[in-house]
């Protein structure tokens, strides 16, 4: 079996910092643990994915970038896997992401601006007139999806999707065999 790579090292020689945060690994994963011990890195998740937004990762594991478009939810990445990876596709959510909007945001720099309502189909992302004259973006996390439109479309890159404050999130997703 092949040596492990040791990701802190590698991004520590590539003069990234180490507080970054992960990468968002694939829909309905089990664990990221699971996907470094046993992903054999074919890259036919990569081809799969019609939105073209899974790419080969540090490590040269796949990871979603959601700058380069949303996800559909296709499942075409988890059934071109042959590796048991996955979780239960009809009752687990794809992702346990949050949805945060930074202080770059156009709206709370008095820029009118609603390019992420504009494209988020469940609607988790409204504005409203709190204190100014420009409205500003209200997250409703219960409704956001984790697809990752409003992520592309803005135009300061100021929407990134997190794990949730006190969860595990995907990276370390419980799994039931019932």
């Amino acid at each position: 079996m092949a040596e492990r790579v040791d990701q802190t090292r590698r991004n520590f020689l590539r003069g990234k910092r180490l507080s970054t945060t992960g990468a968002i690994r694939l829909p309905w994963l089990k664990s990221e643990h699971d996907l470094l011990e046993h992903c054999n890195q074919c890259g036919d998740c990569i081809t799969a994915c019609p939105e073209n937004i899974i790419v080969l990762g540090a490590g040269g594991f796949p990871e979603v970038k959601f700058d380069r478009g949303e996800c559909t939810f296709c499942q075409q990445c988890v059934q071109s896997c042959r590796l048991p990876l996955f979780t239960d596709l009809e009752h687990d959510p794809a992702w346990q992401l949050d949805i945060n909007i930074k202080e770059t945001c156009l709206a709370f720099n008095r820029v009118y601006c609603q390019s992420c309502q504009d494209c988020c189909e469940p609607q988790a992302i409204g504005f409203s007139y709190l204190s100014s004259s420009i409205p500003q973006p209200v997250i409703s996390q219960a409704d956001c999806n984790a697809c990752g439109a409003c992520i592309s479309v803005c135009p300061q890159s100021s929407i990134e999707l997190v794990t949730p404050q006190g969860e595990l999130g995907w990276q370390e997703r419980r799994v039931t065999n019932e």
